[in-house]
C-alpha cells in the first residue's frame, strides 16, 4: 500500500480548509442533495463529499458509508488532491497503490474510485467529491463531465462559506475568518506546547489619504498593505484585516523576539514599496507585539486587546 505524500502547499491547504470552521460540523443540505444525486446518477453505492484534514479524512456529506471519517494514511482522497483531473481507479485489487489498502481487503471492499478535487479560491485542494462502488468499473467521457459538474456545484457551495470568511476588498482574511482560525491556532499552542505571537497593525493617515486623494486611492494602499502581508509572512501565519485600517497576524512557534524580526522584514518590505511606487505619499504603519501567556490570554480577543494598546502606544509615539 503507497501512503498519500504531502501536497507541497500541505500549510496553505490546511489553512484554507480551516478557515471555513467546516470540519466536524453537522450534516446539511445542500451537501447531502448533491451526493444523493451523485449516487443515483452514476448508480454507486456511496458517494462522498471528503474533507482532507492533517492526520484523517473527514466527510460533510456521507450517502452509503456509516462512518464520519477515516485515516489519511488510507484514503483515496489524499491521493487524489494531488491532482487537478478526475483520479480514477477502475479495479483497487489490481493496482499497487491499493490492492492491500484496508479499505480495499475490508469494508467498505472498495474496487471503483472517483475523486474531482475540490478547490478553494486561492487554489488549493481541499478534499474531493467521490464516488466508490464494490465493483470494478470505469467512466466515460460523459459521466466525467457529469462528475465534474456536480463537483463545480460543491465547490460553489465551499466557495459560498468561503466568502464568509474573506475580506473583499484585500483578498486576506476578514476578522471572522480570523478569530476562527486563530483561536484554533491558540488551542494547538496549548496542547503542543509551542510560543505564538500577535501582531497589531493599523495604517498611518488612511484619513489623510482619503480626504487628500479619494477613497479609491486609500482602497489602493489597504491592497497593498495586504499584499505586502502576504510577501513577508509564512503560509502557517494567519494574517487578516481586522477591519478599516487594521490587521492581525498570529504567528505561531515564534516567540516575541523573533516576531520582531518578522515585522522588521514585514517593514522594509513596505519601505521598498514606497520607494518603488510613487504616489505623493508613504505606506507607514503603527504596530504592537505580544507574546501569548497562557494563564493572562484565555481567548483571542485578549490578545487582540494587549497587542492593540501597545499598537496605540507606539503609534502615539511616532506622532
Amino acid at each position: 500500500m503507497k501512503k498519500p505524500d504531502i501536497p507541497i502547499d500541505e500549510a496553505a491547504r490546511l489553512k484554507a480548509l480551516r478557515s471555513l470552521n467546516i470540519l466536524d460540523t453537522p450534516s446539511e443540505e445542500r451537501f447531502d442533495r448533491l451526493t444523493r444525486i451523485a449516487k443515483r446518477i452514476f448508480d454507486v453505492p456511496i458517494a462522498l463529499v471528503s474533507l482532507v484534514d492533517e492526520d484523517r479524512q473527514w466527510f460533510k456529506s456521507s450517502v452509503g458509508l456509516n462512518v464520519n471519517e477515516t485515516p489519511r494514511d488510507i484514503s483515496f482522497c489524499g491521493h487524489a488532491i494531488h491532482g487537478d483531473d478526475v483520479f480514477i481507479i477502475t479495479d483497487a485489487t489490481k493496482d499497487k497503490r491499493f490492492a492491500d489498502n484496508p479499505l480495499v481487503l475490508n469494508k467498505p471492499n472498495i474496487r471503483f474510485y472517483a475523486g474531482c478535487p475540490l478547490k478553494s479560491f486561492s487554489g488549493n485542494k481541499l478534499g474531493t467529491l467521490c464516488i466508490i462502488d464494490r465493483k470494478p468499473r470505469s467512466l466515460n467521457e460523459e459521466d466525467l463531465q457529469t462528475f465534474k459538474d456536480l463537483a463545480a456545484i460543491v465547490e460553489s457551495e465551499l466557495a459560498a462559506i468561503e466568502l464568509a470568511t474573506i475580506d473583499e476588498l484585500t483578498g486576506i482574511t476578514n476578522r471572522r475568518g480570523y478569530m476562527m482560525l486563530a483561536q484554533h491556532s491558540l488551542s494547538l499552542c496549548i496542547r503542543q506546547g509551542i510560543p505564538a505571537s500577535l501582531v497589531y497593525l493599523d495604517l498611518n493617515e488612511l484619513k489623510m489619504v482619503n480626504d487628500k486623494y479619494g477613497h479609491a486611492e486609500g482602497d489602493r494602499a489597504l491592497i497593498a498593505i495586504a499584499k505586502q502581508m502576504k510577501n513577508s509572512f509564512r503560509d502557517s501565519d494567519i494574517y487578516a484585516r481586522l477591519g478599516g485600517d487594521e490587521f492581525g497576524v498570529l504567528l505561531t512557534n515564534t516567540t516575541k523576539i523573533i516576531a520582531e524580526d518578522v515585522v522588521t522584514k514585514f517593514l522594509q518590505s513596505l519601505e521598498k514599496y514606497n520607494t518603488e511606487t510613487v504616489r505623493g505619499y508613504n505606506i507607514s504603519v503603527s504596530y504592537g507585539i505580544v507574546e501569548f501567556n497562557h494563564d493572562k490570554h484565555g481567548t483571542v480577543e485578549a490578545l487582540l486587546a494587549d497587542a492593540d494598546s501597545l499598537m496605540y502606544k507606539h503609534k502615539k509615539t511616532k506622532k
